[in-house]
């Protein structure tokens, strides 16, 4: 047996995981040694052992569709990229990368396109999640430092948490809080959300502001500090801050924000009144047309009230990908120049020595919003897109697609053998996965970690910083790109952070560039600065010209979506507990698609009534810009006047599934990040005509009337199907064509169909008005073995077993645990706490996720008993 510290793909937590190989079986828990995590695992991180398989793996380079070798693959790059670069200049190629990369992959790719290419085109899929954050630090520090740790998360005595369900989208990190709360029960939590998320289940205040006013929420407390006479005003631009503020009294923020009175005096006098407070914050509040403003207006109240640079107290702007803070680090965002240097002379000059080019690029890139609107405009004539799906990530997503269409080149470097993006690609590289990379992330708290290969590289994959090496030589840079290993990229990386830094600049890990390569592979995770001299970060001084940290005046504005009379409701989109991203690794992993299937809508109550819909039953969202299907879930956390809606789903995984065909490209004007959370839409119910479950060993070419939802399951293919056509003869035929015996049971609108061969089931479907009600294990198991006695033949033509209670809703993934036993266990087995389930259950006791859902029950149980 062999045993590999690693760290989790997934979030910026950057836990820790322990990967163990034991006769060809991969297992992993989590590195209970590692400061991130201490052995927590959230149900994503636990089930990295199940997206390690090859199915659906890009293994071989290709070339317009064919596969080929390596040396054409690449001599093909470098030709078609030269002649662009020949007749159209070096601002008509661009790179378009992911905080999916590591730092060693993301270095490489900067230095070819801003040092040798030579121009800033090389932006990163963080534009969408993180420019907005980079932009508050940098105004206020002058320098992108995240300024906390996950200990001051622990250790203070006002938790803020704003525009972040971390119980979903940074689970180990809010288990952290959770246990923290119960260590100090003193300490309070406050969640700010439109929505009632499973974040607030710890929280002792929640305020359901109105989408997209928390810049008004966070000026006002400025004010409010101001007139209780807390302000510390030595910083730069303090007299602006302190009068923009000016006027935003409670009455004003009550109305702006939808809150009571009440509500905002009560949170800024439990503010005022904290020794310590820290202010934890992530998309809610990047992903506005003014989110850099809301940073700032943030940042501003630490800095006035003296909560910063402290323990327990700060602005902690939370990183959503693994390296995220890697690719901030290079320079992989398309403002930033490398190593957190900037597009100045001094800079500029600094980094071509250092380089050793004279093809430096001078100005800044194209952003990502701008970047693929370039490329619609045949302005960028080639793009390289490495480890990131921007056909379903960026807003306006259908003019995307069509941008990528038209390009003349589009290069893909993925794991993924079919997206929705690589569908675009003239030339696919086949690149390394988790389990197969080597070399280093950088999380949320500035921490960097070894990410370590415990499997061989798979087919002809090769890692990213190598696949980018071999196109620079193919360009003519071969000398400057001559790296063998990845320790060496690291090493030219950290010497480059410390060139010339006499501690002018905040990153600086020169510290680790003479690590030996044996050295490196063992590094321990460690937070930067690391540098030769053994300097600290001076946080109280900062990194502007004038030495000074500054408090940038801030204007609150609402959001730029409108409602309209046929545009009448706000949509909001986010992550969903236990998928990622666009799904390319968790979409296969059945246990992680038991929580949420496909995607849904949820909706007030009142909502739910004036439109007509139904929870459980199916709805159109439209936009201008599109159209998506959604199961709806009326909902109780949600605002009214406001939707909520998974931002995971795509074409592979879905048809009009994807929400960014709806969200208009309006970004931030200082940092370019789309204002993904706020889209004006209308709703509508839909009631096809019926709605069925098909299993079959062998995928099925399906009618184009059919609306689909692709869900994962072991060795076959599963589709939630439905239509306002009868499918019937068409499965019939098939069924025919391939002389399975069949067996139908057929009743009033229900329709079920089993197709056999030589004893092994080779197709099932189960259909009614409504969504069958389906045991998917039963099922699963009669494909692996035919069903013997009368009745076990029974349930499978039934889809299951009707003597039994249905399991219902999964909401704990570790144990398959479903709603509708947990919801007997409490009504009718006596369990009254979450610990009484776990005892009995078994839900809730591994990776705890699902835990604010267990007390959701608990309290409905409670309120049934008091109603009666």
């Amino acid at each position: 047996m062999t045993e590999t510290k690693t760290t989790c793909p997934y979030c910026g937590v950057g836990c820790g995981v322990l990967a163990r190989v034991e006769n060809g079986m991969v297992s992993v828990q989590g590195d209970e040694h590692h400061p991130a995590n201490f052995g927590r695992l959230c149900v994503k991180g636990a089930s990295l052992a199940e997206t390690i398989g090859l199915e659906g793996r890009l293994l071989s380079p290709q070339l317009d569709g064919e596969r080929v070798s390596w040396p054409q693959a690449l001599a093909a790059a470098g030709e078609r990229l030269q002649a662009i670069i020949d007749r159209y200049g070096p601002q008509a190629v661009a790179f378009y990368a992911s905080g999916q990369l590591l730092t060693e992959d993301y270095y490489a790719a900067n230095k070819l396109m801003k040092g040798f290419i030579g121009a800033g085109n090389i932006d990163t899929n963080s534009r969408l999640c993180m420019s907005s954050a980079v932009t508050g630090y940098k105004r206020a520090f002058g320098a992108d430092v995240v300024p906390c740790s996950y200990e001051d998360v622990e250790r203070s005595d006002l938790v803020i948490l704003v525009g972040s369900n971390a119980a979903w989208a940074h689970p180990v990190l809010y288990q952290r809080l959770v246990q923290a709360k119960q260590n100090r029960p003193q300490m309070k939590v406050v969640v700010i959300d439109p929505r009632r998320t499973a974040t607030c289940d710890i929280a002792d205040h929640h305020l359901a502001i109105a989408p997209g006013t928390d810049g008004g929420l966070f000026v006002g407390l400025l004010q409010a500090l101001a007139q209780a006479g807390a302000v510390d005003d030595r910083y730069a631009d303090a007299p602006a801050a302190l009068a923009a503020a000016e006027g935003w009294t409670v009455e004003k923020v009550a109305e702006f924000c939808g809150l009571s009175q009440e509500e905002v005096q009560a949170f800024y006098q439990a503010f005022i009144a904290a020794p310590r407070a820290i202010t934890l914050y992530t998309m809610g509040i990047n992903q506005s047309s003014s989110g850099s403003d809301k940073c700032n207006a943030i940042i501003n109240v630490h800095l006035a009230s003296g909560k910063f640079a402290r323990e327990g107290c700060g602005p902690f702007s939370l990183t959503g990908q693994p390296n995220a803070m890697g690719g901030r680090e290079v320079g992989g965002l398309a403002t930033m120049l490398a190593a957190q240097m900037n597009f100045e002379p001094a800079d500029l000059a600094r980094v071509a020595r250092f380089w050793g080019t004279e093809r430096l690029a001078q100005t800044p890139g194209l952003m990502a919003v701008d970047l693929f609107t370039a490329i619609a405009r045949g302005e960028v004539k080639a793009v390289w897109i490495m480890g990131t799906n921007p056909a379903v990530s960026l807003p306006d997503s259908h003019a995307v697609s069509q941008a990528l269409a038209a390009c003349p080149l589009v290069m893909v470097s993925d794991v993924a053998a079919d997206t929705d993006t690589s569908r675009y690609a003239d030339i696919r590289f086949p690149a390394l996965a988790w389990g197969e990379k080597n070399g280093t992330v950088t999380n949320s708290e500035r921490r960097i970690s070894r990410q370590r290969a415990f499997l061989p590289a798979p087919g002809e994959a090769r890692a990213d910083w190598w696949i980018i090496a071999q196109v620079a030589g193919q360009l003519g840079f071969a000398e400057a790109f001559s790296w063998q290993h990845p320790h060496e990229v690291f090493s030219e990386h950290a010497a480059l952070s410390g060139f010339e830094n006499d501690g002018e600049r905040a990153f600086d890990i020169s510290g680790l560039a003479e690590l030996t390569r044996a050295q490196w592979d063992q590094l321990a995770p460690v937070r930067w600065p690391v540098t030769r001299r053994g300097n600290g970060l001076d946080l109280l001084r900062g990194w502007r010209a004038d030495g000074q940290l500054r408090m940038v005046p801030v204007t609150p504005s609402g959001m730029q979506a409108r409602r309209q009379p046929l545009y009448p409701l706000i949509l909001n989109s986010g992550r969903v507990r236990d998928q990622w991203h666009t799904m390319t690794r968790t979409g296969s992993v059945p246990r992680l698609m038991q929580h949420i299937a496909q995607p849904i809508v949820e909706v007030a109550p009142q909502d739910a009534t004036h439109f007509a819909l139904q929870d459980g039953g199916l709805a159109r969202v439209s936009s201008p810009r599109g159209v998506m299907v959604a199961r709806v879930v009326v909902s109780e956390a949600q605002r009214p006047g406001s939707l909520f809606t998974p931002m995971h789903w795509n074409d592979c995984f879905a048809r009009q599934g994807k929400v960014n065909s709806l969200v208009a490209p309006v970004v931030d004007p200082y940092s370019g990040q789309p204002e993904s959370k706020q889209t004006a839409v209308r709703i509508a119910p839909w009631r096809p005509q019926w709605q069925g479950e098909l299993f079959s060993r062998a995928p099925l070419t399906l009618p184009r009337h059919l609306h689909w939802w692709r869900k994962a399951a072991p060795g076959l293919h599963h589709l939630t199907l439905c239509g306002d056509r009868a499918i019937q003869a068409e499965l019939l035929a098939v069924c025919q064509q391939q002389g399975w015996q069949i067996q139908v049971a057929s009743l009033g609108e229900t329709w079920h169909l089993l197709a056999w061969q030589e004893g092994r089931l080779m197709l099932g479907f189960w259909s009614s008005r409504t969504l069958p009600e389906i045991d998917a294990a039963l099922i699963l198991r009669a494909f692996a073995e035919a069903p013997q006695t009368l009745a076990e033949r029974h349930a499978l033509l039934c889809g299951r077993d009707l003597a039994r209670p249905a399991m219902g809703k999964i909401v704990c993934s570790c144990f398959s645990v479903g709603e509708k036993i947990i919801t007997e266990a409490i009504e009718k087995q006596g369990c009254l706490t979450v610990d009484e389930l776990g005892n009995r259950l078994k839900c809730g006791t591994n990776c705890g996720s699902c835990i604010p859902e267990l007390k959701a029950l608990l309290a409905c149980a409670a309120h049934k008993t008091v109603v009666l």
